[in-house]
Order: structure tokens, then C-alpha cells, then sequence
């Protein structure tokens, strides 16, 4: 069973919140600094899977269902299929496109947390549940210590 203690579960974030990110909103050259520090950090290596070579810096949230506030917490550094599975929404879009191979995403999921495609598919409805949920509301997003470098900040002096 998938739980909070589970190595790699699905993130989804709410759809009045797509493409409010940090990377979207400071210049390429600081998210390049995240990036690096964030690699680094994990000695260039997936913070799940511990695989090497081309890896995503992941964004980390935590929301706030009371008062819909979406604040950046952190990032960590992901691998290709770690990452496919945190995004299950935009991969299944490139699965369906011919891009990606959507059972070996499922099977990443499946050797990382040591379970079944039963237990993979009851984690995916949860999390589309609460999605659905969150995606009712608007959020207002929280960069924490990243608003002084967001463009978003700086449109709105």
C-alpha cells in the first residue's frame, strides 16, 4: 500500500495553479543556481531511486486546504521516470502522444514503493480525487524565500 512513508508517490497540482512555478517566474540563470545547488545537494543523483544521469529538478509543495495557499517548500533532484511518475497527468498526455512508455512509468512506480499495479492505480485515484477537490478553489501561490527573485513580485511593485 502506498502511504506517506512511501518512496515515490503522484503529485498533482491544482489546475488554477498550472504554470505557477517558481522556474517560470525568475530568470534562467537563478533557476540554473537552484538547479546546481539542488544537484549537488543530492550528489547528482535521483533524491528517490538514486539512479544517475539527466535529472529534473522537482519543485516541492505543501498546500494549505483551509486558506488555499500553495507554498514552495523545496526541491529535490529526480530522474526521468521519477519525475514522469510525480507528473502521472502530463505523462499519460505524452503516453497517449506516442512520447513516453506509461507502463514502465507504472512499473517504476511499482519496483520503487514494492507493490502491485492494484495498489498503483487505488494511490493515482486518491490523488485525482484530491485534485479535483483543490482544482474547485483558487490559490494564492507562496514562493517563500524565493519571492524577492520572482518576476511576478517585481510586475507587481
Amino acid at each position: 500500500m502506498v502511504t506517506d512513508t512511501s518512496k515515490l508517490t503522484v503529485e498533482l497540482v491544482p489546475a488554477p495553479s498550472w504554470y505557477n512555478n517558481l522556474r517560470r517566474c525568475i530568470s534562467e540563470k537563478d533557476w540554473n543556481k537552484i538547479r546546481e545547488k539542488t544537484f549537488n545537494e543530492y550528489k547528482y543523483a535521483c533524491s528517490i531511486c538514486g539512479a544517475k544521469g539527466k535529472l529534473n529538478c522537482h519543485e516541492e509543495w505543501e498546500y494549505n486546504d483551509k486558506n488555499y495557499v500553495q507554498k514552495l517548500i523545496g526541491f529535490v533532484a529526480l530522474c526521468n521516470m521519477c519525475h514522469s511518475v510525480k507528473h502521472i497527468g502530463l505523462t499519460k498526455i505524452l503516453a497517449v502522444q506516442g512520447k513516453l512508455d506509461f507502463k514502465k512509468v507504472v512499473k517504476h512506480f511499482m519496483k520503487i514503493n514494492n507493490c502491485s499495479r492494484r495498489t498503483f492505480e487505488k494511490h493515482v485515484k486518491i490523488v485525482f480525487e484530491e485534485w479535483h477537490r483543490r482544482s474547485q478553489y483558487q490559490w494564492k501561490v507562496d514562493l517563500g524565500e524565493y519571492e524577492e527573485i520572482s518576476t511576478i513580485r517585481k510586475r507587481n511593485r
